[in-house]
């Protein structure tokens, strides 16, 4: 809307069912979202108006709530759903703190979507060949796109803890710094948005599929949870000794209770499952290890004041909003309901069959589809909808023959 529109107060009122849209661009039976399809309003959150550092022409962002015209949040919000998670920690005097680590790759411009995505050729004139990986000097290459990045960051209020280069090819990851999981989510979903218009800028494209590149490793968006007590800031995972207390059990439990019935949450699109079927350092997985990557659930090694639960199941293709959500909500149900986890696993290990996720988008929705659980924290209208919406992306998915089928299976008896 205009500037003017904007600071005269103006009211700004969307279609429910655009919450439903599918990535395709269609929408699920209009049952789903309310069947005379009214509007919502967007109700901007005046934290998070921001002028936009890349457009030529003034532009700015405003993140909005989408809220009922009768004033309630929108149960088809994923930053709604968020906000109710976080309300009723605050309901117990807890307020969860987390972090996002965000892989993504940078690629030259790929109009073809019949090929291969390629790495941008550098200022040297070549194009990365994969031995980058934390190097120090690996993104030389890409230094304007970079430097653009980093001051839109600190245009936009965006504040970094590391950078690197990841292990894949022209790979990259991002860790924000901890803090409110919707200022977290916010800025995770503004950072994405950045590395893409920025990207454009300098003929270039960011790409946050969770697995763009075969033979590659995958992109993840881990997250990092930790509890503490309003008022005092004490993180209650840890007590007076320093030890686990009871309360980081059963969040790790409420975790390993939910991740199956989640991952639909967690891993939205088919593609999500090419980077979950290799299982290492993306564990499609509920067990939990101190320090092991290839546990789903990952305690890192720290202090007891910092002791937090990484969620190492999302990828970089999820909805900041919904999986933090989901991730706080299922830990938030141990803790109610004194979930114990079970033992910690080190070293090689084979998952057992209970802490098994599902492996294919249309087993996550099947299994969602059946989970008593996901309507109890998010609401009948969220879930039913979301399914229908995901139901019809896997559809498209497969009404298309892949090269792969054409390639080996043409000549088959």
């Amino acid at each position: 809307m205009t500037a003017e529109g904007f600071l005269e107060g103006r009211r700004l009122q969307m279609a429910r069912g655009v919450l439903l849209q599918c990535i395709m661009g269609g929408y699920p039976p209009a049952r789903f979202y309310g069947s005379d399809d009214g509007d919502l309003a967007l109700n901007a959150d005046p934290r998070q108006i921001h002028r936009l550092p890349w457009s030529e022409t003034p532009r700015a962002l405003a993140i909005c709530d989408a809220d009922e015209l009768s004033g309630e949040s929108s149960r088809l919000s994923t930053r709604g759903q968020l906000k109710q998670v976080i309300a009723r920690y605050a309901a117990l005097g807890l307020a969860p703190v987390v972090a996002t680590e965000l892989e993504f790759f940078v690629f030259a411009p790929n109009d073809d979507p019949g090929q291969a995505f390629r790495p941008p050729v550098g200022l040297d004139g070549r194009r990365e060949d994969g031995h980058s990986a934390f190097s120090v000097s690996s993104n030389n290459g890409l230094r304007p796109f970079f430097q653009e990045v980093y001051a839109g960051m600190a245009a936009l209020g965006l504040p970094r803890d590391t950078f690197m280069h990841e292990m894949g090819v022209s790979q990259f990851e991002i860790n924000l710094l901890h803090g409110d999981p919707l200022l977290l989510a916010d800025q995770t979903f503004l950072f994405k948005h950045l590395l893409k218009e920025v990207a454009l800028k300098h003929g270039l494209i960011v790409v946050c599929m969770a697995k763009p590149l075969a033979h590659t490793p995958g992109s993840s968006m881990h997250i990092h949870q930790s509890l503490v007590e309003m008022g005092s800031g004490r993180n209650v995972f840890s007590d007076d000794a320093g030890q686990p207390t009871a309360m980081f059990r059963h969040f790790i439990g409420g975790l390993q209770a939910g991740l199956a019935e989640f991952t639909a949450l967690f891993a939205p699109n088919v593609n999500s499952y090419q980077r979950l079927c290799h299982p290492y350092a993306s564990p499609n997985n509920a067990c939990w290890s101190h320090d092991n990557r290839a546990a789903g659930l990952r305690i890192p090694a720290s202090s007891p004041v910092a002791r937090r639960v990484e969620n190492r199941l999302p990828g970089a293709d999820a909805n900041p909003y919904l999986a933090i959500a989901a991730s706080l909500a299922a830990g938030l149900h141990g803790i109610e309901n004194e979930l114990e986890p079970t033992a910690a696993i080190q070293g090689e290990f084979e998952v057992p069959d209970h802490l098994s996720l599902p492996c294919t988008l249309h087993a996550a929705l099947e299994r969602l589809k059946r989970s008593q659980l996901a309507r109890e924290l998010f609401g009948n209208e969220f879930i039913e909808g979301y399914i229908a919406s995901k139901s019809m992306e896997l559809t498209s998915f497969f009404d298309e023959i892949t090269p792969w089928e054409r390639r080996v299976l043409a000549a088959q008896a």
